[in-house]
């Protein structure tokens, strides 16, 4: 198949799309990405891509055709330019591509409007479109503090359910997110397929942990509103005098410096923030760790998010203790392989470290974890799902 996959993020962007493009093209398919400039998580167009630099790209057998966009930044207006930007420019793209492709694949995190450039496109080659959705829309915006009888979320309301409808065929990363489709968008969840993420091959490369005497707690992703990475520092400040635990947070994002800020305030001992690191990094890191730390803000649409962490964590073999709610919680305990308590209870996160750390069913655990994604998140069952639903809509 000759695929157009459109997304405003790619390498080297630290996203799963880069990884499925590539198996695609590793397939035999002829795969065409068409995105933004990089910039995510700093919020600055990175060096090598600016001045016009690098808008013609073959990374690994993928065609990679960069769109302008204005740097995400640090502030919410200069996020919806950076939404705003890459929609309008990605669609004139789209609108002079005359490449005529088999089926067009909308990997659609937020914004929903990376999904307009496809439509675009679709309206000039009737190609059809599968659009798979990883963050809910107009959702996104309550749960970043926007309400919904707002001048705001109603037009962007309006927007999601023309997009959704637009798409001929839908996939979503969590269950839960189809009750959303029935009771927000109005849409018949009975086509919409279920297809989760998976983890990068390199999560389950066995890499051997440290020897020492201390229990070590590792975040690793975006650091962000929406994580609520400081439940995790206000919980190392409950076990401060624990000097047996220690925290690590490997990640970058928007509120990196405020919890770094407050543990200093607090003068944390008992944490560590490594920054940013590449993905190739990552397994040293899931080394340190007896476990691995997963935080959501207390928000009902998050909690209809399965965040691709739980993936890579369940891949590394790694137990999982979370603060968090909805289907990250039900799959943690459904696969028993860690504990949870509610997102933003610091002092239950802190009694559930301490539980996990008292526990004789550490090993269990890490087996469970494993087993559970082997069954249920293998990247072999992603790419054959994946495969067969875009063979659906070919021609």
């Amino acid at each position: 198949m000759k695929i157009l996959v459109i997304c405003q993020y790619y390498y080297p962007e630290p996203f799963r799309i880069t990884d499925i493009c590539e198996s695609l093209a590793k397939e035999g398919h002829d795969v065409t990405v068409l995105t933004g400039l990089p910039n995510y998580p700093e919020g600055k167009i990175f060096k090598d891509y600016r001045f016009g630099k690098k808008r013609h790209e073959i990374i690994s057998g993928v065609k990679v055709i960069r769109s302008f966009e204005i740097g995400r930044g640090s502030r919410k207006f200069q996020l919806f330019l950076n939404y705003l930007s890459f929609t309008v420019s990605a669609s004139i793209k789209a609108l002079t591509i005359n490449e005529k492709f088999d089926v067009v694949l909308v990997n659609q995190l937020s914004p929903v409007t990376m999904g307009i450039p496809a439509i675009v496109y679709k309206k000039k080659y009737k190609t059809k479109i599968l659009l798979y959705c990883l963050d809910l829309w107009p959702a996104s915006l309550s749960a970043g503090g926007i309400k919904e009888d707002s001048i705001i979320y109603k037009p962007f309301l309006k927007v999601s359910k023309w997009i959704y409808s637009s798409a001929d065929s839908m996939a979503v990363t969590s269950s839960m997110f189809k009750e959303y489709f029935k009771s927000t968008i109005g849409m018949n969840i009975e086509n919409i397929q279920h297809i989760p993420q998976y983890a990068e091959d390199l999560f389950t490369e066995a890499v051997e942990m440290p020897v020492n005497n201390k229990f070590n707690f590792v975040f690793a992703g975006n650091i962000g509103d929406m994580q609520s990475v400081e439940t995790i520092v206000k919980a190392a400040n409950e076990l401060r005098d624990h000097n047996d635990i220690n925290f690590h947070i490997v990640g970058d994002g928007s509120k990196l410096e405020e919890c770094i800020m407050l543990s200093n305030n607090l003068k944390l001992g008992n944490i560590i923030f490594y920054g940013r690191k590449p993905i190739s990094e990552m397994p040293q890191y899931y080394s340190l760790a007896d476990a691995m730390l997963i935080t959501l803000k207390d928000n009902t649409a998050i909690s209809y998010t399965l965040p691709g962490k739980v993936q890579s964590y369940m891949a590394a073999s790694k137990p999982i203790i979370g603060a968090i709610n909805g289907e990250a919680s039900r799959v943690i305990k459904e696969a028993d392989c860690g504990f949870c308590c509610a997102a933003e209870d610091v002092k239950e996160l802190a009694n559930i470290i301490l539980e996990f750390c008292k526990s004789d069913k550490k090993e269990i655990m890490m087996e469970n974890s494993y087993d559970y994604y082997i069954k249920n998140y293998s990247k072999s069952n992603f790419m054959s799902a994946l495969e067969e639903t875009l063979n659906k809509l070919e021609g």
